[in-house]
């Protein structure tokens, strides 16, 4: 019979060796989900999404939005691909298994828009994952910007508002933006605008109401320092008595940690008193 002291530092060494062995099945079970995410990223593969997250799933965007249940985040992730195709790289920093079935996984990113060099946001992510039937998932996600971008903020801005997908240009916005509309402008009548909803009201609802549609072209964004932005472009105004015009314009950004806290309007403003002549 062995002694007492062999058998149990035997059954350390025991112990020890298939918690390594657990630990590195689960390291390698994070870097296959990494895999797919990668894959769904880099080839826009809205599939890879049910392998990836639970029904009861939720994401916390880099801009403070959240994102609940499945469905909703294939139309997040859908809206994403449909306004371009993007690449993505991540790096594993640390896994922490809670029990059988939750774990902590966090990490860095680097996520960018194809063919738009300045498209890029890099920062961390920590996921709590969930063993649901021995695959591990996605429950809950929160992303946290390290660097931003600004030119690219106000890129997804212009990009938003031509699809007018309006509550996603708001969701940009700091709580307590300040906006201005160039002077002489009618809209400029509630100068300053503060806040998300004062813009809503007081300038997107009365464009709405005002133009048969209202586009942007020839947008080109010049990246300034302090986290400014110049946006120079020209509206295409098509009015409900089937006139057109075309004005040159130029917006002023600032802003801060990635929201909108400013914005200045500079047009060509007897062209838009012309407009509104009926």
């Amino acid at each position: 019979m062995k002694p007492l002291k062999t058998i149990i530092v035997m059954l350390l060494l025991l112990s020890i060796s298939t918690y390594n062995c657990n630990a590195q099945d689960v390291k390698a079970d994070v870097e296959k989900m990494h895999q797919l995410y990668i894959e769904m990223i880099n080839n826009s593969n809205l599939e890879n999404i049910d392998k990836l997250y639970t029904e009861n799933a939720s994401i916390r965007n880099s801009d403070a939005t959240m994102i609940n249940g499945l469905e909703n985040i294939k139309n997040q992730y859908k809206a994403t691909f449909d306004s371009g195709t993007f690449t993505i790289s991540l790096e594993t920093t640390d896994v922490s298994q809670l029990d059988d079935d939750h774990m902590f996984v966090s990490g860095t990113f680097v996520y960018s828009k194809t063919n738009e060099p300045k498209g890029v946001l890099k920062g961390e992510f920590v996921n709590t994952l969930k063993n649901v039937n021995g695959n591990w998932k996605i429950l809950k996600s929160y992303r946290y910007l390290e660097t931003t971008d600004n030119a690219s903020i106000i890129n997804s801005v212009y990009e938003l508002f031509s699809k007018g997908d309006i509550p996603a240009v708001l969701a940009l916005m700091d709580d307590e933006i300040v906006w201005n509309e160039a002077e002489s402008n009618s809209l400029a009548d509630g100068n300053p605008y503060i806040g998300p909803d004062a813009v809503l009201n007081g300038v997107f609802a009365r464009i709405g109401e005002r133009y048969k549609s209202f586009t942007l072209k020839d947008v080109k964004l010049h990246e300034m320092s302090n986290n400014q932005v110049l946006a120079t472009l020209h509206y295409v105004l098509e009015m409900k008595n089937g006139k057109t015009y075309t004005i040159q314009a130029a917006h002023h950004w600032t802003l801060k940690d990635g929201k909108i806290v400013g914005f200045q309007q500079y047009a060509d403003t007897k062209k838009l008193a012309d407009s509104e002549k009926m």
